[in-house]
């Protein structure tokens, strides 16, 4: 049986984790197995320890970072023990909905796609309305990212991307990014590794800063480097 792995990036979310988890595992994907990683990222609010909770019942394979190496750098930990025939990055907040995992599932069943991006931009599927100054910046690393790309993306930054296994052995060797450089790094390597690029409309339920958002200006300025560095350089 062709199995999903799951990836799931997690520091210091105690108060959604266990609820992301049951999400992915009532998430309809057909008759593909689960694998489910989460990769803690030395959290100090309580997650590691509903983690091993998790794992010790086979919920979840865990993985542990002795300190915070950021969002990129677990991503990349994950990625490296996936054994699944696909995999999805998932956020370990409730930002994004696990039953979209068919719609994006879907480029990459039928043969068509070596990697899925999730668009929070297009598509009919319901999303919180939030930050206008996010959108635009969103919007304009999106454009930038595809400038160096030549792809067309909507939504670079999202956090939903699927990779078949093809993906996965031209991409996951080749990455750096130790935060949120992560997305602009995987759009790049995308590029230039001539894989077959799709982009599907999915749900999202943004957070506010209040309740827990973490990405800031300052990660916004760092991804107009890692887009120029990764799309010429490295």
């Amino acid at each position: 049986m062709a199995t999903l792995s799951i990836i799931i990036p997690a520091y210091n979310e105690k108060e959604t984790i266990r609820e992301i988890v049951s999400a992915i595992l009532k998430a309809d994907i057909g008759a593909l197995g689960k694998e489910i990683i989460a990769v803690d990222d030395c959290s100090t609010d309580g997650t590691r320890e509903i983690l091993k909770d998790l794992e010790k019942i086979g919920k979840v394979k865990l993985l542990r970072h002795d300190k915070n190496r950021g969002k990129g750098t677990a991503v990349r930990t994950g990625l490296a023990q996936a054994t699944g025939d696909y995999a999805i990055i998932q956020d370990a907040d409730l930002e994004y909905d696990p039953s979209d995992y068919k719609i994006l599932l879907a480029p990459l069943l039928d043969g068509h796609a070596d990697v899925v991006f999730g668009s929070r931009f297009t598509g009919n599927s319901a999303h919180r309305v939030l930050f206008f100054w996010h959108s635009i910046g969103n919007k304009f690393l999106t454009t930038l990212s595809n400038m160096f790309t030549n792809l067309n993306l909507t939504d670079m930054e999202t956090c939903y991307k699927a990779f078949n296994r093809k993906a996965l052995r031209e991409i996951v060797p080749c990455l750096r990014s130790k935060r949120y450089g992560i997305e602009p790094e995987i759009a790049a390597r995308a590029s230039k590794g001539r894989l077959r690029v799709y982009e599907v409309g999915i749900s999202y339920h943004g957070r506010t800063y209040q309740e827990g958002k973490k990405i800031n200006w300052k990660d916004g300025v760092a991804a107009i480097w890692h887009i120029i560095r990764f799309g010429l350089f490295d």
